[in-house]
């Protein structure tokens, strides 16, 4: 389920910068950091390239988390927010 929200009014808990990874690291690394953060949390991914910007909002969203919003930026990155849900 992707919920779509001002990205800038949010405040994350944790951001993670995966714009140096490639597919399949990219979901690794934001899972790693789901899973190291508690329910309710939000994580801030940016990443950058086709493939990441598809793969992790839609693998986050099949683990059960909330993708709440996704964001492209100037700098050709992208910015997921994710919302941890229970384990």
């Amino acid at each position: 389920m992707v919920i779509l929200v001002d990205m800038e009014e949010q405040q994350t808990d944790r951001d993670l910068d995966i714009t140096a990874e490639t597919c399949p690291m990219t979901f690794v690394r934001t899972r790693l950091a789901l899973d190291r953060m508690a329910p309710g949390q939000l994580l801030r991914v940016r990443l950058r390239g086709a493939e990441p910007r598809l793969n992790v909002p839609k693998t986050a969203a099949e683990q059960g988390h909330t993708v709440l919003s996704t964001q492209d930026q100037a700098d050709g990155t992208t910015h997921v927010l994710i919302r941890k849900v229970q384990p």
